[in-house]
């Protein structure tokens, strides 16, 4: 018997790659989602809430305390996100403070000192903010004086007038305790008051414009690189102007829920909500648009430092302490953000029109 040879089988060919599975996408995602650098106030935040659940066990950890953190910082809140969109332009806007206190003492006068109603002095509060809200643009873009020095100035005139109108005293009258005035700041759902949705609805109209809108990508644009923006034909001195406006539109309108909450005008009602209101903007910006002024960032930011303050009067700290944690949480949020914020990726992948040559009678000069 003869055998025959056998040959040998080719070798299988090699198997085409696999795409990975769509969880692991998905997974890559939410630890990006959920990292340290994207959400790290939130962590921030839940240590603070085990610190001082800790430290002050029978008060702070309760369901009264969080209707106090939302109830008592979304006035606050209103204050902070009124300088997200100039930051978001790489203008500052110092004045906002003095606005507040300015339509709080307005709105309580024109009601105390001359009885119209609650409509028609909020009308005239609010008309006032618009045109402080206009000045800090002409004097800010029209006139190229520096956004810092500027606003600030503006806002020593503010206190001025404020000065003039009230001698430095509070005005107040039953006509700011009775509704519907007092309804604005004080009614409540399930011991959450109105000021806590003024917060919310603010917050995502501001999301809406900077996220979703052809107007915000140019707002970003113009404070990343305002000379990169002009030349793609952004109009940065009128989205500038218009930040301005609204700034002072909203920090009014903090000014007015002010006032009904505490049923007075105060002639110092925004003092207090300078620093934190940018304390809360420039950590907002380290959190979910990293490098990038946010509204929900600086809303979070807010509740972080409100949930501080809080603790920290609960466990009957000192008075200082409070501008102590403000201050010092600024500084951090500063060191964070530096140097993080640059040109968006679409301006820099996006090359300049190749120059047209210029001719002359004589020679063509490329």
């Amino acid at each position: 018997m003869t055998s025959t040879p056998t040959r040998a089988r080719p070798a299988a060919p090699p198997e085409p790659d696999r795409p990975a599975p769509a969880l692991g996408a998905w997974g890559r995602r939410t630890a990006a989602a959920l990292s340290f650098r994207n959400i790290g106030a939130v962590y921030v935040w839940l240590v603070i809430v085990v610190l001082f659940s800790v430290w002050v066990p029978e008060t702070f950890p309760t369901a009264i305390t969080v209707k106090q953190v939302l109830n008592g910082n979304a006035v606050a809140g209103l204050v902070a996100l009124s300088v997200v969109l100039p930051l978001a332009a790489r203008v500052f806007d110092l004045s906002v403070a003095f606005i507040m206190s300015l339509t709080s003492v307005l709105t309580a006068y024109f009601m105390v000192s001359t009885g119209l109603g609650p409509g028609a002095a909020i009308a005239l509060a609010m008309t006032a903010a618009l045109l402080i809200g206009v000045v800090n643009g002409i004097v800010v873009v029209v006139l190229r004086v520096d956004s810092f020095i500027a606003t600030l100035a503006t806002g020593a005139l503010i206190q001025s007038l404020i000065t003039m109108v009230t001698n430095d005293s509070s005005i107040t009258g039953v006509q700011l305790l009775a509704k519907p005035f007092a309804s604005i700041a004080q009614l409540d759902a399930g011991g959450i008051t109105l000021p806590v949705l003024y917060l919310l609805l603010a917050a995502s109209a501001i999301w809406f414009l900077l996220e979703h809108t052809a107007s915000g990508r140019r707002l970003y644009a113009t404070g990343f690189n305002a000379d990169a923006a002009r030349l793609q034909g952004v109009r940065t001195d009128r989205l500038r102007f218009l930040t301005l406006v609204a700034s002072a539109l909203l920090s009014g309108f903090a000014g007015i829920v002010f006032a009904s909450s505490v049923g007075s005008g105060s002639p110092t009602a925004g003092t207090p909500y300078l620093l934190s209101a940018y304390a809360a903007a420039f950590v907002g910006a380290t959190q979910l648009r990293a490098g990038r002024f946010n509204a929900w960032g600086t809303v979070l930011a807010v509740l972080l430092l409100g949930t501080g303050i809080t603790g920290l009067g609960l466990a009957t700290s000192a008075q200082w302490a409070a501008s102590l944690f403000t201050g010092s949480v600024l500084i951090v949020a500063l060191v964070l953000t530096g140097g993080r914020i640059a040109l968006p990726t679409v301006l820099r992948r996006r090359k300049s029109p190749p120059a047209e040559p210029v001719t002359t009678p004589d020679k063509e000069i490329s």
